[in-house]
């Protein structure tokens, strides 16, 4: 959990969970958003085979896709209303494998600016009651100020 951090929009949490409703990449593997507070987002990523590598774990570059994604939306909890994100950059660092029945990747704001916020996530395989870190690493977010988060028009 971020500590000392305020959300600007008082429907921050609404907000943030319309918004990855939204993300049909999210939806295509099965994430799911977990605990949303000021400053901190969590994603689950229940197993499925078709989410593996060759060693049946789960692919790394899901466990990034889903620590991105927490880390996007713990920077928009504290964004306005009219705002918007999007990342900069983010350096991922795989320290196990990702083998588990689910992985939960969870995002803190470190520093929220004007412009851009720094998260740092960790990433957890979960398995018979036990969490294993399987990845961690650092994310730049930019506000796009009075640029809503709206769904694509057609």
């Amino acid at each position: 959990m971020a500590k000392g951090f305020q959300a600007a929009d008082p429907n921050f949490e609404a907000r943030v969970r319309d918004s990855f409703a939204r993300q049909a990449a999210m939806r295509l593997i099965g994430a799911r958003m977990g605990r949303v507070e000021p400053g901190y987002c969590e994603i689950e990523l229940p197993y499925r085979e078709d989410l593996t590598q060759q060693h049946g774990l789960f692919h790394g570059g899901f466990t990034s896709a889903i620590a991105d994604t927490a880390c996007g939306y713990a920077a928009y909890t504290l964004f306005a209303a009219t705002d918007s994100v999007l990342t900069v950059e983010y350096k991922i660092n795989l320290l196990a494998p990702a083998s588990g029945d689910r992985l939960v990747a969870s995002a803190r704001a470190k520093k929220s600016g004007r412009t851009l916020t720094v998260c740092e996530f960790d990433v957890v395989a979960a398995k018979n009651g036990e969490q294993v870190l399987c990845a961690c690493g650092l994310a730049t977010m930019i506000r796009l100020s009075d640029r809503p988060d709206r769904p694509r028009a057609e």
